[in-house]
């Protein structure tokens, strides 16, 4: 199962340049099965120079969507599917990052069709798509736009699948047994455990629907890592959540558990930036983004410094913030917005911390848990049950489950079924970013 992605963008840089037009086509290996295509208004002018060559210009993208508009869509046709794209890095780093923009992390395994190319057709001048598609005779329709570049890289696939097949590096079929146990596994939201003959915990992941995770985890990718996982998987276990939010706690906290030699990304220790706050010694509150510790907590993290500071930034404009005090001028003397007018002067000593703080405590706000105690009641894994997480100072204390009827007799029952959950600083980001995204049933202070 597969997904062929092509983007075309106002520039070269997923941080500094954005996305003008996408296309998402599904293959299932042999023939495209589904398409999607969209421009995509990137919210920034497009250089003359992109216009020349893929003829996408200012007042093509005047009416289109905004990123944001087409995100759910893009997750929905390209999870539990291998991201296909020809030089996969490129597409896949401009999603990722508009993705991060929005405060989701997107992740997918990628099969690179440059890569296999050099590999399974040598001898080439050159392995640019449209080099490429004319020595095989693929005739690609709208070069340089999105669908005519994804429907020739679907087609691409295909026959590099098929040489694949032909050299008899064709990748291992599931067994019997494991395909009667994926049969087994129920359509609802969860976590799922691929373990390998000894019974160890290879791999750990979540999906709102786990059956259909788990054979495409297991049937779909043909790359390295994908082809490990199939081959050293005998036996999968799974716990059914009900609740989203519970999967990805509880995947969480499995994987720092288990370290499972497979979860490469979320068993990384390096150390992620954070967002903190801090009150300076004239009592204006400051904003800084430096490497998170261990045991710290930051107001939001980012796999960036570029992430951070673009929604530092963000909050500077909205709440009318000091860029010097947001940390985002490393200048001598005032600010850069003070020049030129657009700030009210506090790292001129204009205007006094309480009038400042005012707003920035407002943009605090958007972050701040710290103090909050409430259960989130949400779907349960049946009918007549409800899903809780109970929330402590803005951590996820634990999660558990009661009876439909049983919230309505006051918070006792919902204390008593807690299980207790580690604390991890990722669990709070997690918390934060589902109830952005996401409606759940119920917000119960207590």
């Amino acid at each position: 199962m597969y997904a062929v992605i092509d983007i075309e963008t106002t520039g070269m840089s997923p941080e500094r340049d954005r996305i003008t037009e996408v296309a998402v086509v599904l293959s299932d290996g042999q023939k495209i099965t589904e398409s999607f295509s969209t421009l995509i208004d990137p919210e920034r002018p497009i250089p003359p120079h992109i216009t020349t060559i893929t003829g996408i210009d200012d007042a093509m993208v005047a009416d289109a969507p905004p990123f944001y508009e087409v995100a759910r869509r893009i997750v929905e046709m390209t999870e539990g599917r291998v991201f296909v794209a020809h030089n996969a890095r490129f597409d896949y780093s401009f999603l990722r990052a508009e993705f991060a923009r929005l405060g989701y992390r997107y992740r997918r395994d990628l099969l690179d069709t440059v890569r296999e190319s050099r590999r399974l057709l040598p001898g080439l001048s050159s392995y640019s798509l449209g080099v490429l598609c004319e020595a095989v005779g693929i005739v690609i329709e709208e070069r340089h736009r999105a669908l005519g570049d994804a429907r020739a890289t679907a087609e691409l696939l295909h026959l590099l699948l098929r040489k694949k097949k032909e050299a008899g590096v064709e990748p291992p079929t599931l067994s019997s047994a494991l395909q009667e146990k994926i049969r087994e596994i129920p359509a609802e939201p969860g976590v799922y455990y691929l373990h390998d003959h000894r019974g160890e915990v290879i791999y750990i992941g979540k999906s709102r629907n786990l059956r259909h995770r788990v054979q495409a985890h297991l049937s779909g990718g043909n790359t390295r890592r994908a082809l490990r996982i199939r081959q050293e998987t005998t036996d999968i276990t799974w716990q059914v959540t009900g609740s989203e939010l519970i999967a990805l706690l509880l995947e969480a906290a499995e994987i720092r558990q288990h370290l499972p030699r497979h979860n490469r990304a979320q068993r990384r220790r390096s150390r992620r930036i954070g967002l903190f706050s801090f009150t300076d010694p004239q009592g204006y509150i400051r904003f800084e983004l430096r490497q998170a510790g261990e045991e710290e907590i930051p107001l939001q993290s980012f796999g960036t410094l570029a992430e951070g500071r673009e929604k530092l930034s963000r909050l500077v404009e909205q709440y009318d913030l000091c860029q010097k005090l947001a940390g985002l001028y490393d200048g001598t003397g005032t600010c850069f917005h003070y020049k030129i007018g657009m700030c009210r002067g506090a790292c001129a000593g204009e205007e006094n911390a309480a009038a400042y703080n005012l707003r920035a405590r407002r943009a605090l706000q958007a972050f701040d848990f710290d103090q909050q105690n409430f259960f989130i009641l949400d779907r349960g894994r049946h009918p007549q049950e409800r899903a809780v997480i109970k929330v402590e100072h803005g951590l996820p204390a634990g999660y558990g489950y009661v009876d439909i009827n049983q919230h309505f007799f006051g918070t006792e029952p919902l204390h008593d079924c807690i299980r207790p959950l580690p604390h991890y600083r990722e669990m709070k980001t997690l918390v934060v970013n589902y109830l952005r995204k996401h409606r759940v049933e119920q917000i119960f202070p207590f």
